[in-house]
């Protein structure tokens, strides 16, 4: 499709319109209509699922997990550019991926100067398993 126009997607509950021409999910503008039907509870989840749904996010999970690696002295979590250098991402498209994070629950931030520390949520990891176990 040449045309940069606007595209539009069929979604099971709503008519989704994105902009652009390589749409992402995290673009997708849900109508109130598919939320209704849903809980907060549900919503969390969905919110969740599509967090750790992306590969890299799930490899920025597993490296803040680990302890000691972080250039600021810290013994758990990491500074953004220490991520960059573990994920070998350039600092926007982590930036983009931390937020989408954040959003979710799985991850806490700090700024420290000018420094931005992350670290995971790790009661919101554990309920997010629960939540897997009991509902999947």
């Amino acid at each position: 499709m040449s045309d940069l126009g606007l595209l539009t997607r069929a979604w099971p509950t709503a008519e989704v319109k994105v902009q652009g021409p390589n749409p992402h999910i995290d673009n997708y503008q849900f109508s109130d209509y598919s939320y209704l039907a849903m809980t907060q509870p549900d919503r969390n989840l969905d919110r969740i699922l599509h967090a750790v749904a992306d590969p890299t996010r799930r490899r920025i999970l597993q490296a803040l997990k680990e302890r000691g690696g972080c250039s600021l002295d810290k013994d758990v979590g990491l500074c953004a550019s220490d991520i960059e250098n573990r994920i070998r991402l350039s600092q926007p498209t982590i930036s983009h991926h931390m937020a989408i994070l954040k959003k979710a629950g799985l991850v806490e931030a700090k700024r420290l100067g000018q420094w931005r520390w992350y670290r995971r949520n790790e009661p919101a990891v554990r309920e997010f398993a629960r939540a897997l176990r009991e509902n999947l």
